[in-house]
């Protein structure tokens, strides 16, 4: 130190002033810091309030799916139940494939071709004959 009380061009004066602005600085920086954490926790509160609204109106899109669902399956199901009459069961084609093939050793037809057209010739005949036994 040096007489007049200057240490590498340092006062006391000098120096408390330095430490009064490193103390109004950080203060600044850390008014800064809370400032922008606030503002992240706001925008949060608002990203989380348009997350709830998006899951909300999901799960009312996903009723929704899911009602219209459940009504086609109840629609194809009344469908089937419905036709399920308007088909040939099978003990009512057998007499039809029996004469099919009696023809067929009768005639000598071997043609799978001709086979098949027997049988869904009979089909036919047999589904129209129970239709018009229904009526």
């Amino acid at each position: 130190m040096n007489p007049k009380g200057v240490v590498n061009g340092w006062t006391v004066e000098t120096y408390a002033v330095y430490n009064e602005a490193l103390r109004n600085a950080d203060k600044d920086l850390q008014q800064e810091r809370d400032r922008r954490y606030m503002e992240v926790n706001i925008e949060k509160e608002k990203a989380l309030k348009i997350k709830e609204t998006a899951d909300l109106a999901a799960l009312g899109l996903a009723r929704e799916i899911q009602t219209y669902k459940d009504e086609k399956a109840n629609q194809l199901r009344e469908q089937i139940n419905s036709e399920r009459g308007h088909y040939v069961s099978q003990a009512e084609f057998k007499p039809v494939v029996e004469f099919v093939t009696s023809q067929q050793a009768r005639s000598g037809i071997t043609s799978p071709v001709i086979a098949l057209l027997y049988v869904v010739g009979g089909g036919v005949v047999t589904y129209l004959i129970t239709e018009v036994l229904k009526h």
